[in-house]
């Protein structure tokens, strides 16, 4: 598939089933993580795979969800603020990274026929206690990854003249 129908194929999905994900398309994920670009290449970050296996309970408790531990598994990108690359102004791009290495991921699952959902409304406590980091780390998105039966989706996208400004 081209890259205009991979990106119009991605959705967020919040059903899953309980097939496991192959390990061999997992790695492949893992490798489009480290293929994203960072600002200053700093690669400042860290991808948690979480088996949900067992861990519905803790999990609820980073996002309460029920289908959010329904996937096989739920990645999580973390960066370490203090080693990423800050622009003049003050303002430090791990978020902008930790987005940019999700992306990288959630649409080669799509390519794989994986589901995703980006989830950035988590406690982040939780997140932390489930993870084992302190406050050095600092996780920014997670996502649980899987095969869906959702098919049927509409995505809802404002038309270009709304968004593109030319000057």
């Amino acid at each position: 598939m081209n890259y205009l129908e991979l990106i119009k194929k991605r959705h967020s999905v919040r059903t899953y089933t309980n097939r496991i994900v192959e390990k061999e398309k997992l790695d492949k994920i893992l490798e489009a993580a480290i293929l994203a670009p960072t600002a200053a290449n700093k690669q400042s970050f860290k991808v948690y795979v979480i088996s949900t296996k067992d861990k519905m309970e803790v999990l609820k408790k980073v996002y309460p969800k029920e289908w959010f531990g329904t996937a096989p598994y739920v990645l999580c990108v973390c960066t370490i603020p203090s080693k990423c690359w800050v622009r003049n102004n003050g303002k430090n791009y791990s978020d902008v990274d930790a987005a940019i290495v999700m992306d990288h991921m959630i649409l080669e699952a799509t390519e794989l026929g994986l589901g995703t959902c980006w989830i950035g409304a988590f406690n982040l406590n939780a997140a932390r206690e489930l993870l084992g980091v302190d406050e050095t780390y600092e996780p920014v998105v997670f996502s649980p990854i899987g095969y869906t039966d959702d098919n049927e989706f509409k995505k809802l996208r404002k038309p270009i003249k709304d968004i593109v400004i030319y000057k």
